[in-house]
């Protein structure tokens, strides 16, 4: 389980962060704890909205794609310390990752009653409207007389202290797996409408437009042909990009964060596509790549939520062939910025036969039935693929639904 720790401290020498990098060392194996950083956090203003700077997003991206988040609270005048109450006002402003997220609070202090008081003013702050986390209830953590609480090393000395913070942090594990499991539906709060924007997305050209790519490229005076492009890794022009990228050997899609289709590779001409795109679809929402359907845009929602939260990485589906000759697969993999923000989704979609038969050919062996295998009987080649969750496809299919996506199991999946 991957959780995300803030200490409501932003001193140097914080006691509430010690336990929490207490708690992140003492349960490594069981949960994983990233604890955050608060100090850049600006001071919350709404005539100066700062919700898009990158501290802002980080600390939100962080948050909605945890199972759940641990606060270490202070107390300062019988309340939460000014920095954290900050931290919470940007996170219930215009962005809301506290919403329907698993809250456990812990807390320590100088003196014996621990952060009582500041926790409970905490969990009234936390279960507010326009807020919304679902705190724990009861089993507070409050750790009096901190000074004498820690080791040098950082450690807690006294075992019954551990053994009851050990007992709280299996409550909230279990508490926190209830949560998410009841909130696996919240794929349907995903816009496949490319409603919002983001800073791919260009203003003034409807996206629904045929000549979007034309008209967008001339908005923004986009470069092309011999105008050289700088990666991180190599300095590129754009006809050269173009040349690589239409002749990778698999069909590839970028749908940005606003779930917009803005690119295809055009390896392969429309009608011999396994995913069959159009130019004319460049720049359409993902609602529009796929009207009337409504068993896809779900299985669509499924994935990108998935992939927007940090359930999985990478999401594989296998989509049945016409024949034999073919085991076409699906991929999507979730796309970050350098500061972590989920930036979209990169698919490819790729027939694997043709490669499996010349790895055989080449190495001169030979595919054997699995006797202990448990093929789905019903996944035969008769069946079309609506099962793909092809994220950008109009291509017509029959259809045929799944209870859920299948997740590649080696894609570092948080599991529940």
């Amino acid at each position: 389980m991957k959780l995300v720790g803030i200490a409501g401290s932003i001193a140097d020498q914080s006691y509430n962060r010690t336990l929490l990098n207490f708690i992140a060392k003492h349960s490594k194996g069981v949960i994983d704890i990233e604890v955050l950083d608060i100090d850049e956090v600006p001071m919350f203003s709404q005539d100066d909205d700062q919700t898009s700077s990158a501290v802002i997003q980080k600390l939100s991206n962080k948050i909605k794609s945890a199972d759940g988040v641990i606060i270490a609270t202070p107390e300062h005048n019988h309340t939460v310390p000014a920095a954290l109450k900050n931290v919470i006002e940007w996170l219930s402003y215009e962005i809301h990752p506290f919403d329907g997220k698993p809250v456990m609070i812990v807390g320590a202090s100088y003196h014996t009653q621990g952060s009582s008081r500041a926790q409970l003013h905490l969990r009234q702050i936390l279960e507010a409207p326009g807020v919304n986390a679902i705190v724990l209830p009861g089993n507070e953590f409050l750790l009096g007389n901190v000074k004498e609480a820690f080791d040098d090393n950082g450690d807690l000395k006294d075992q019954r202290t551990i053994d009851f913070l050990d007992s709280t942090l299996q409550k909230f594990i279990k508490f926190a797996k209830v949560i998410n499991m009841i909130d696996a539906d919240n794929y349907e709060k995903e816009d496949l409408t490319a409603s919002g924007s983001t800073d791919t997305t260009v203003e003034g050209v409807d996206m629904a437009d045929d000549d979007w790519l034309d008209k967008a490229a001339a908005k923004v005076n986009a470069v092309e042909g011999n105008t050289y492009v700088k990666l991180d890794a190599g300095l590129l022009t754009v006809n050269q990009l173009n040349y690589m990228l239409k002749t990778t050997p698999i069909e590839l899609t970028y749908v940005d964060e606003n779930n917009q289709f803005i690119y295809y590779n055009r390896f392969l001409p429309t009608e011999k596509m396994l995913a069959k795109r159009t130019p004319a679809q460049v720049g359409d929402s993902l609602a529009d790549v796929h009207p009337g359907k409504e068993r896809v845009i779900k299985h669509v929602k499924q994935v990108i939520n998935m992939l927007r939260n940090g359930k999985t990485d990478l999401v594989s589906m296998p989509v049945p062939g016409g024949d034999s000759n073919h085991h076409v697969m699906h991929y999507y993999k979730a796309m970050h910025d350098e500061e972590g923000n989920y930036k979209g989704v990169n698919e490819w979609a790729v027939d694997l036969k043709p490669i499996v038969d010349e790895y055989l050919k080449e190495t001169g062996q030979m595919l054997v039935p699995d006797p202990n295998a448990k093929v789905d009987a019903t996944a035969g080649a008769s069946k079309k693929a609506d099962a793909e969750v092809d994220a950008t496809s109009s291509a017509s299919k029959e259809e045929a639904e799944p209870e859920k996506p299948e997740v590649d199991a080696t894609s570092g999946a948080s599991e529940h």
